[in-house]
């Protein structure tokens, strides 16, 4: 198994604070991901920070009022930090953390990342179900009153393994951030 993740090793994961929102909607922005909803309660969000502060990695989700559902979003790399493993890891971090926190379906809007997406299990999906699905989600209801729903482009699958448990660099990490944060 491998190590927990530390503050001085790349890939040390925490939640987001009031005090990063700014700093996240630059980050957010200049990766052209949707910035509504980041400061929502419902919007569970994680950043990486370099040693200088910079912002280099996001990720996170949002449940259904049910729990059952779960928006993966804002899964972002900084442009000198991709193509090494960190928008996997980034991305199976929120899955993990969505199927932890209950969720047995993930979903995503994503236009121009589907085989990124589909390396890790997603399939392409009606974005009509997933707005079902998630109708008090912050981007699906920006999304629908700004009229963006009908040009997004919605992915879906199953989460956790064959008994619903989370699999994953989650498990170690998430038991580090809990250590952390107490």
């Amino acid at each position: 198994m491998a190590a927990a993740l530390s503050a001085e090793e790349p890939g040390h994961l925490r939640p987001v604070g009031v005090t990063d929102l700014d700093d996240l909607r630059v980050f957010l922005g200049e990766a052209d991901l949707t910035v509504h909803g980041i400061d929502s309660e419902t919007v569970r969000l994680f950043i990486e920070r370099a040693a200088d502060g910079r912002i280099v990695g996001s990720t996170g989700f949002e449940l259904s009022s049910d729990g059952a559902h779960a928006l993966i979003r804002s899964v972002a790399v900084a442009e000198s930090r991709r193509t090494r493993g960190a928008g996997t890891r980034l991305a199976r971090f929120a899955l993990d953390e969505a199927a932890r926190s209950g969720a047995t379906r993930a979903w995503l809007f994503s236009r121009r990342s589907g085989p990124f997406w589909q390396r890790l299990g997603f399939v392409g999906a009606d974005r009509d179900d997933l707005a079902a699905a998630l109708p008090d989600a912050q981007q699906v209801r920006r999304f629908s009153e700004t009229g963006q729903l009908e040009h997004e482009i919605a992915w879906s699958r199953p989460l956790g393994d064959e008994c619903g448990r989370p699999t994953g660099i989650a498990v170690e990490a998430t038991a580090d951030l809990e250590r952390r944060t107490g």
